[in-house]
């Protein structure tokens, strides 16, 4: 099958398609014409290399696990003795970003829950990309309620 179709059958974008082969995700044969080839190997690689950016993985990561995979989709699952370890250092990066990320929403619930309603404030932006901030009361219409109203 040529590339169109494999982006139809996986909801993958043909530039995409040519970012995995880039990547060395896709293996593609040629015809003598030069036109990339594709079977159905190729759709079932497709939809493993997308579970795995589902999964968070990158596709350097993607590229060094992709061979040693069996199965696909929710069956996805290791087939070589030491990768493993490799799937665990990932799991561990992962939780790592989402322990930064709650620590962010944490400040960030801190600094709202800070600011009684009085004090909330409305942001200017200039045409200069300065930016002003004036204290308004509570009960005033939030800004989206203004949209089109004002233009930049």
């Amino acid at each position: 099958m040529r590339i169109g179709s494999l982006s139809a059958q996986t909801g993958v974008s043909v530039r995409l398609l040519r970012y995995y082969e880039e990547q060395g995700l896709l293996q593609p044969s040629r015809r003598p014409s030069g036109y990339r080839e594709y079977s159905e190997e190729d759709v079932r690689t497709v939809r493993n290399i997308r579970r795995m950016l589902a999964a968070g993985l990158n596709t350097r990561t993607i590229a060094a696990l992709l061979p040693c995979m069996v199965g696909e989709g929710q069956s996805l699952a290791p087939g070589c003795a030491g990768l493993l370890p490799d799937i665990e250092r990932e799991r561990a990066r992962i939780d790592e970003s989402i322990a930064d990320l709650m620590a962010a929403r944490s400040v960030l619930d801190a600094i709202e829950a800070a600011a009684p309603p009085e004090q909330v404030v409305e942001a200017h932006v200039f045409e200069d990309d300065e930016c002003a901030a004036t204290p308004f009361a509570a009960d005033r219409p939030p800004l989206a309620s203004l949209e089109g109203a004002v233009s930049r």
